[in-house]
């Protein structure tokens, strides 16, 4: 059995513009394995998070194909691919993207509860307990420190225990300190958990806790960094 668990074969994306047709990304192709970590650097503009989009099946790429965990994604509607996000993947977001009207609990809860999971309020506390909010679970996002906030978010990503995790610049929106103390907690996490960790982000530091580093320049590959 393959340990293969995210892969692109040859992927662009072409969008169109007042000046014609604009490459966004360009023939790129990558594999990772189960517990792989793999960071995506590059400028503003360069396609990272287009990149990341096309991975996680948010987009649909020009020409190419995504595999991740044996589906093939450019060959699923819309529908289909959500359900393959939901069963196999975990999303940690530089603006938290936590619902201002559920407490930590219940926001970590929700996507358990969706999955009809009768252990959803149980687990949803021992993850919240493992990233140090164990006295927080009652607590609003607006009750909440940015650090605290997206620990509730990591605890909400790794609750269904997904087999990638997609974080889109995870600590762009905190200080030095409390970004190095969450990014300690999500490598942390991924390890435990054996999640393959897919990183988009500016902070050079993050980048090289990856196994694996791929630099973007003008949506073409320019260098890739590996053990």
């Amino acid at each position: 059995m393959s340990a293969s668990i995210l892969s692109a074969r040859h992927l662009s994306k072409v969008v169109p513009s007042t000046e014609g047709e604009l490459s966004i990304l360009h023939d790129l192709s990558l594999e990772l394995n189960r517990g792989d970590s793999l960071a995506i650097v590059g400028s503003s503009g360069s396609g990272k998070s287009t990149l990341l989009g096309l991975l996680a099946g948010l987009d649909l790429p020009s020409s190419g194909e995504v595999e991740l965990a044996g589906h093939s994604l450019t060959n699923l509607d819309e529908d289909q691919r959500a359900r393959v996000r939901a069963e196999h993947v975990g999303f940690v977001f530089q603006s938290f993207q936590l619902l201002d009207n559920l407490n930590a609990l219940e926001n970590v809860m929700l996507p358990l509860e969706l999955d009809g999971r009768r252990d959803a309020r149980e687990r949803a506390r021992g993850l919240l307990e493992r990233v140090g909010l164990g006295q927080r679970l009652t607590h609003s996002p607006r009750q909440l420190s940015g650090g605290e906030q997206q620990r509730v978010a990591i605890a909400r990503a790794f609750a269904a225990e997904p087999a990638v995790l997609f974080a889109d610049e995870p600590t762009g929106n905190l200080d030095s300190h409390t970004g190095e103390r969450i990014s300690d907690l999500l490598f942390e996490l991924n390890q435990e958990r054996g999640a393959t960790l897919v990183l988009v982000t500016h902070d050079e530091r993050l980048a090289h806790r990856c196994r694996r580093l791929i630099r973007l320049e003008g949506g073409r590959l320019v260098d890739t960094v590996e053990p």
